[in-house]
């Protein structure tokens, strides 16, 4: 069976490749994640009072565009609206339960937008379909509906082009009718070439669900390869993850990822040609904490020299052993290699799968030569083109480096 071609949005949401999720709103106040007022059991009254503390003063929608640019990252999604039913835009009377009506006084999705478009970063928004703040999310079905379904226009309508949508919430109600036609049908018509996504969840990864799904998620988890043959249309996938524990900031949570981490959950996601979302929790007061902003440049760093592979690269035929694995741009192949050890001697040097002969299967045509791309060293290496067998003389950092991941360039006669 045939394989569909993806459509020119989906084309570039997979180019994109490397994203920041962000969550921030009133539950920032707390510092105890995003889930704090429902798992908090916290009136809702009292909660809501919080909109007289949130205040935004640091926050920067062109300073966070400039760490995104930083890192690598080619797209940001903000959550315009958490379950906690509070939106970081005007919903222009739908709602007084939003950012012009708090201590900010302003419409925080405008600069935000504002700023993406500054760094040449695509904007794009995250929003719930679940609502705790809202009686007729349990009350009547149908009217908050035309409620989700309105709000969502205004983000539609209000702030040009964007890069899609991203929903949440749908798990909570499995069985209901969440008129997805009539939903899907309002961004088609507002933003044709924006993306739709919408979360399936920690229990459903990697599920399609609607046929205007452009994307399916994994959430918390490292994306499996996606079997296309036969789909009606080509689906992209993405990994959505949090730096640590939690996706809204919380103030005790001290289990972060390290640069090394990131590198190696964004070639996770390469490998089979899917997208990595890596969220960051700001601040109460809208800044991203300078720990994460840190991890997030070094990795970046790494990015920035193997761009190309990075946003480019496809899967391919090519396979490795472990966790070795192979892309394709053009006519070239690209091996990561992982786990090589850090030369030295044995007082100093530890760790590693050290250096040596790896080897990688359904390489087809003459190879004619093989080099790290980092530092342009020559590789030795032996093939045998009749079975596709591939050895490369994978040589180890020296002292002084450690890259998580090395890619050799293979280019072919």
């Amino acid at each position: 069976m045939a394989i569909p071609v993806p459509e020119p949005r989906v084309a570039r949401f997979e180019r994109l490749g490397y994203g920041m999720f962000i969550h921030w709103g009133l539950y920032a106040l707390m510092g105890q994640g995003e889930w704090v007022q429902h798992l908090r059991k916290v009136p809702m009254d009292e909660y809501a009072r919080l909109k007289e503390r949130f205040t935004a003063d640091e926050f920067d929608g062109r300073a966070i565009a400039r760490i995104a640019r930083a890192a690598g990252m080619k797209y940001i999604t903000l959550t315009s609206r958490h379950h906690d039913g509070f939106s970081l835009y005007d919903t222009r009377g739908l709602s007084d339960h939003d950012a012009p009506h708090a201590a900010a006084g302003r419409d925080l999705v405008a600069e935000f937008v504002d700023g993406c478009r500054a760094e040449g970063i695509v904007p794009f928004f995250y929003h719930t379909t679940l609502d705790w703040y809202q009686p007729s999310f349990q009350d009547d079905f149908d009217a908050y509906l035309d409620y989700l379904h309105q709000s969502v226009e205004v983000l539609c309508s209000s702030y040009g082009d964007i890069g899609g949508l991203w929903f949440d919430g749908n798990w909570s109600k499995p069985d209901a009718d969440w008129k997805e036609d009539r939903l899907y049908g309002i961004i088609r018509k507002h933003q044709p070439e924006a993306m739709i996504i919408n979360n399936t969840g920690l229990g459903a990864k990697g599920s399609v669900g609607h046929p205007e799904i452009d994307s399916v998620t994994f959430e918390q988890g490292r994306p499996t390869p996606m079997d296309r043959e036969g789909m009606e249309k080509h689906v992209a996938a993405e990994m959505c993850q949090t730096m640590n524990r939690h996706w809204g900031i919380g103030s005790e949570d001290y289990n972060y990822l390290s640069p090394g981490a990131i590198i190696g959950n964004l070639c996770a996601c390469r490998k089979v040609g899917a997208n990595y979302l890596l969220n960051v929790g700001p601040t109460a007061s809208g800044r991203i904490p300078d720990y994460e902003s840190a991890a997030l440049r070094r990795a970046g760093e790494w990015i920035a020299g193997h761009e190309q592979v990075v946003y480019e690269g496809k899967p391919t035929a090519v396979k490795g052993t472990g966790a070795d694995f192979a892309l394709a741009v053009d006519e070239r192949i690209y091996l990561f290699i992982h786990a090589l050890s850090v030369g030295g001697d044995a007082h100093v040097s530890t760790g590693g799968g050290g250096a040596g002969p790896r080897g990688f299967t359904g390489v087809d045509g003459t190879v004619a030569a093989v080099r790290w791309i980092d530092n342009d060293e020559d590789l030795r290496f032996s093939h045998d083109a009749d079975s596709g067998l591939f050895c490369v003389d994978a040589t180890g950092y020296p002292y002084g480096v450690d890259r998580v991941v090395r890619v050799a360039e293979v280019s072919f006669a």
